[in-house]
């Protein structure tokens, strides 16, 4: 790798350390943003991944569900695209790249598509539906586990105009990702998926950021106009999610500190 190369990595990080930690969905947007730019893609997506302890007998995926779901380029297509791999999940109509990316469950991993799949594969309605039919010809998919029931999952892009992966850029996006394991952490935090199995609900995650930029309650419930008792409810469910009883622990989790 050259020093230039180098350095358009280490700014790359140096950003996304920039951001404080309740501005977590900002960051990663510009995170991804940028990354598409560094590696040559057409668009990023990131998951939090957590590990459901009702899956049932013969689940191809032994309880791993995607439970966030972020895209850099959303539209009504891939969402839709996107709707209909999650309900089939939920059945058990797991796609073979999703069962061989997740043979590695607990470990580091990166994988391109061809890593994952035999020529065939690329013949088959899987791809030319979920792949081809939404833009997107070659990925590169890169997981991080955060705990033994929570992975962070990320999909780097290309279309069918641009060269699939090389075996060096794959290496050099997994390094790129490996080393913002903590903000990967933060993610799933934000999301309520590492310490609640219970994700928290969109309304929880407004007060989560306006909690953690140090807003005392009285004001958090002034800026999203709910009464003090709604937000202190949310709050305490918050924390309840969490495993913790005071605003001082839920901040020493995103300092990676023992509560």
């Amino acid at each position: 790798m050259t020093a230039n190369r180098s350095d358009a990595i280490y700014d790359l990080w140096d950003k996304l350390a920039d951001f404080d930690a309740s501005r977590s969905d900002e960051a990663l947007l510009q995170f991804m943003e940028n990354l598409c730019a560094l590696v040559g893609a057409r668009d990023v997506s990131w998951m939090g991944a957590v590990c459901m302890d009702t899956s049932f007998p013969g689940d191809p995926i032994k309880g791993w569900r995607p439970h966030a779901i972020r895209r850099l380029h959303p539209s009504p297509h891939i969402d839709t695209a996107i709707q209909e791999q999650t309900k089939k999940m939920e059945y058990g109509d797991v796609d073979e790249n999703i069962i061989r990316n997740l043979d590695g469950v607990g470990t580091f991993r990166a994988n391109r598509l061809r890593d994952l799949v035999g020529p065939e594969w690329f013949e088959g309605d899987y791809y030319r539906r979920y792949y081809l039919g939404i833009g997107t010809a070659d990925a590169v998919w890169v997981a991080s586990p955060v705990n033994h029931d929570a992975e962070s999952w990320f999909g780097i892009f290309r279309s069918a105009d641009q060269p699939p992966f090389s075996e060096s850029e794959r290496d050099e996006i997994a390094g790129i990702l490996r080393g913002i394991k903590w903000f990967q952490k933060q993610l799933m935090l934000s999301h309520g998926l590492v310490i609640a199995k219970v994700p928290l609900t969109p309304t929880e995650r407004r007060v989560l950021h306006l909690l953690l930029t140090g807003l005392p309650e009285k004001l958090i419930a002034d800026q999203l106009e709910r009464s003090y008792h709604t937000t202190h409810e949310q709050v305490t469910s918050i924390y309840r999610k969490f495993g913790v009883k005071t605003r001082a622990a839920l901040m020493a989790l995103w300092l990676g500190q023992s509560s």
